[in-house]
């Protein structure tokens, strides 16, 4: 008991694991920077180079394609190489790509940049939920998944503020590159302070108290270095996909992933076709409704703690909290009808639904880091980012055929409704199946 109190009062004296926290909040923001400034600039765009909504739809599905397909190695390649060098090169590859949109003179060209932009953004949450796996013990990793997922909404929220501003400004190649050349700034700090707890122990970085903190799981207090003994990489990684906890997660992610890619790359279009805006006046409105989605992010990651300190273990207080946030997306089915009022009506139900996709998404990386070893969460992240990728191909695939073929009626809006109507429902069918699965917790032993 003595023990436990002077070990509960050095774990207040260094907090290190918020900053690695930052670290990734701060790169999580970037990610989503870059990958938002096509989506913005796609009206003047397709004045330039006279693509139409497949043309769009083609192009973001070889990002997500390229995304989906990279992550499934991605995971594998951060457990490999380790965190700290994995998240560096991961950062440099989407960087370049980011920057090499600029080059770009038709089609084919955004397509290659795209899937180069892809191929290194499919390192950053493999490497993210892993980080948080080594840094921080069970029953805070929703919490911190849920801070720096929360950067994807501030990438979000920035791109609207400064994208239309720097095309308008120095032409649309520039907005690719100062935008894209953020990474590289990040980059330097990553290098300078990043280790491992063990390695930060050993320099005197953080206490003791923390670091046992951060290992107080019971597998933890057994042992601290894994890694050792482990099967042969193509074995594991292979036997990983036998077990009904990798299903449920990829499930889950394939179902729901798509439903925020299509928010991301779809809704200046969709504010361009029912309201007539431009992209400047979309920037306040959106902005709006990805600060919205800062609420769910953190909010959600923290959810779960109400139902674990009531006695419930994190996997059954995370489902029981993901249950709940799978009805909130149900408002979305009111968007059109509600913003026939005021556009502000449709940022609001739009932006509780993205919200409720954010909450959703820090519980859904965090049940990985519960039920699976610290040594291969890398590789069942990328698994289920992969099937995340693949469901967002199907939405963008979807969309833009759809969209094109109501266009061409003159009925656009009906291809929004149709679209609206699964963002509305896919959680509720997601969470069922993930349920049935899995329907306690059940830890995998490797």
């Amino acid at each position: 008991m003595q023990t436990q109190k002077i070990s509960e009062i050095n774990a207040t004296i260094s907090k290190y694991r918020w900053t690695i926290c930052s670290l990734l909040f701060f790169a999580t923001t970037i990610n989503y920077l870059d990958r938002q400034v096509l989506s913005l600039l796609k009206s003047d765009l397709e004045v330039t180079f006279g693509w139409n909504d497949v043309d769009y739809g083609n192009i973001t599905s070889f990002f997500q394609f390229t995304y989906a397909i990279s992550l499934l190695f991605a995971g594998r390649f951060i457990d490999w190489l380790g965190t700290k060098k994995g998240y560096a090169w991961a950062i440099i590859i989407w960087s370049v790509g980011a920057m090499g949109h600029a080059l770009s003179r038709g089609t084919g060209g955004f397509m290659l940049w795209r899937g180069v932009l892809g191929f290194g953004e499919s390192g950053n949450f493999p490497a993210a939920i892993k980080t948080t796996a080594e840094w921080f013990p069970k029953k805070d990793r929703a919490l911190a998944t849920g801070i720096f997922n929360s950067g994807s909404n501030i990438g979000a929220i920035l791109a609207p503020l400064t994208v239309p501003f720097i095309a308008a400004s120095w032409g649309w190649q520039m907005a690719f590159i100062i935008v894209g050349s953020i990474g590289f700034i990040w980059l330097i700090f990553w290098l300078l302070l990043y280790e491992t707890p063990q390695k930060m122990l050993e320099k005197g970085k953080i206490t003791q108290g923390e670091f046992d903190y951060i290992h107080s799981d019971v597998e933890d207090a057994v042992k601290v270095v894994e890694g050792k003994n482990a099967l042969p990489w193509y074995v594991e990684w292979g036997n990983l996909l036998t077990y009904k906890q990798t299903w449920a997660f990829t499930i889950g992610k394939f179902m729901t992933d798509g439903v925020w890619w299509f928010f991301l790359f779809w809704l200046p279009d969709f504010l361009k076709t029912q309201y007539g805006m431009t992209p400047p006046q979309m920037a306040i409105p959106l902005a709006v409704l990805y600060s919205m989605t800062m609420v769910g992010s953190i909010g959600g990651g923290a959810f779960p703690m109400y139902f674990i300190n009531k006695g419930m273990n994190p996997y059954a207080g995370r489902m029981k909290a993901m249950l709940i946030i799978a009805l909130f997306p149900l408002v979305v089915l009111a968007t059109q009808y509600m913003g026939g009022y005021s556009f502000w009506w449709a940022i609001v139900l739009i932006g509780i639904g993205a919200s409720a996709h954010q909450a959703w998404s820090a519980n859904i990386f965090t049940t990985v880091s519960d039920m699976f070893p610290k040594r291969v969460v890398g590789s069942v992240t990328g698994i289920g980012g992969m099937a995340g990728g693949v469901g967002g191909i199907v939405i963008s695939q979807v969309a833009g055929h759809l969209f094109k073929f109501y266009d061409e009626l003159g009925q656009k809006e009906t291809g929004y409704t149709l679209m609206f109507l699964f963002c509305a429902v896919a959680y509720l069918l997601a969470w069922a199946i993930m349920k049935s699965l899995v329907p306690k917790f059940k830890p995998v032993s490797l």
